[in-house]
């Protein structure tokens, strides 16, 4: 379901835990989010939340164009999902499946090809994670550095990842 304007809180506090648990875990990731594209994703209908006992357990975007990374392959045929953030409380539960499969499910409904994502090239594990649902490696790209893209996107050298729907 779509995220709302007073989720703020509790989305920058889900930021904020998984800066934590990355830095503390030596992963990859986050150092920082952007509150701007935030509230913008939620005004737009494109940051959804997944509520599991009257708690959010997990945030992600979703777009239906991203040319600014995906460049000359966004050719209208994909959805792509950005920012992914799991409430640690709530590890373990696969929550990752239901965004694949609502993914799924929207690209059949819309006659899309893809479901595209991005992540961190250096980041093996996650990487690999992805290719556990079926995504693809496609290419490593580095983000222009343009205020198009949130603060911790820009300039970041990241793994295109795709799953073929139809």
């Amino acid at each position: 379901m779509p995220a709302s304007l007073d989720d703020q809180p509790v989305i920058y506090r889900l930021f904020e835990e998984a800066i934590t648990f990355q830095k503390a875990n030596n992963y990859i990731g986050w150092s920082s989010y952007d509150k701007v594209f935030i509230k913008a994703d939620i005004e737009k209908r494109q940051l959804f939340k997944i509520v599991l006992e009257d708690e959010i357990v997990c945030i992600y975007s979703i777009y239906k164009s991203d040319v600014l990374i995906w460049r000359e392959k966004e050719i209208g045929d994909s959805i792509y999902i950005h920012r992914i953030v799991l409430n640690r409380k709530f590890s373990g539960r696969k929550l990752f499946a239901n965004i694949v499969n609502w993914a799924i499910e929207f690209a059949k409904r819309n006659k899309l090809k893809y479901i595209r994502m991005d992540t961190w090239a250096e980041n093996k594990k996650i990487i690999a994670y992805y290719e556990s649902y079926g995504f693809s490696l496609i290419e490593f790209y580095r983000t222009p550095a343009t205020e198009n893209l949130p603060v911790q996107h820009r300039n970041l050298l990241v793994a295109l990842l795709e799953k073929k729907v139809i």
